[in-house]
């Protein structure tokens, strides 16, 4: 154990963990509250193109995360036009930093949030609903007090899933956010260059760290849906 703190300090250890955590964090809230928001809305809507709307935000699950960085990058490059919008308000172009990690992880953890939200609603009970409004409750608030609460067990499920797939992105996070030590680096990144660099001892105790915690998110979601 001396030897193995030797190779390292603990904050480079801790380091990807806490920057992955305040990451998932940021994007699973915003995920939560987008997906949860087009969720209900499209469990219930139906219009011309919601087929082709609704495979286009499930596209993130399938397509190869390099795949998804390769667009972000598009989207969001220097030469685009959000890229030279968001650089003249903020001075810096977005790619490389903080913010970039937490679009990437907001975008390929999405689709979960959205599916099991949407999947929640669908179960949600009609009549209750109109009850509600034929008693005078608004849109809000048929949502906040009876769509929300009825759906409550799919919406936690696609929380933590959603928290957990933001945790352990890698492919759109590296190529869009980059390695940067202290700054972009996750846990999956800094497994990838410990690996890389023939240092197993890190990569071991980093890929400890992240099973633990994601079968800890996991086995509460069994235990939530028991």
């Amino acid at each position: 154990m001396d030897s193995l703190l030797n190779d390292f300090s603990l904050e480079q250890f801790l380091s990807p963990i806490w920057l992955s955590f305040k990451i998932a964090i940021v994007a699973g809230i915003l995920v939560i509250i987008v997906g949860t928001l087009v969720g209900r809305l499209l469990a219930r809507k139906n219009f011309k193109g919601k087929t082709i709307l609704e495979t286009i935000l499930m596209l993130p699950m399938v397509l190869p995360p390099t795949v998804v960085g390769f667009f972000l990058i598009i989207i969001f490059g220097k030469n685009s036009f959000a890229g030279q919008a968001i650089e003249w308000l903020f001075k810096q172009p977005i790619i490389f930093t903080w913010t970039a990690a937490v679009i990437a992880s907001t975008v390929v953890a999405f689709p979960l949030m959205y599916q099991t939200a949407k999947a929640g609603f669908r179960g949600v009970n009609l009549a209750i609903e109109e009850a509600a409004r034929v008693d005078g409750a608004n849109e809000w608030q048929v949502f906040r007090t009876i769509s929300i609460p009825l759906a409550s067990s799919s919406l936690i499920s696609g929380s933590v899933l959603s928290f957990a797939r933001a945790l352990g992105e890698f492919g759109a996070t590296l190529m869009f956010a980059g390695n940067i030590p202290g700054k972009t680096q996750t846990i999956p990144t800094a497994i990838y260059i410990a690996i890389d660099s023939g240092n197993m001892k890190m990569a071991w105790l980093w890929v400890i760290s992240i099973v633990l915690i994601s079968f800890i998110m996991l086995f509460a979601v069994q235990r939530k849906e028991k």
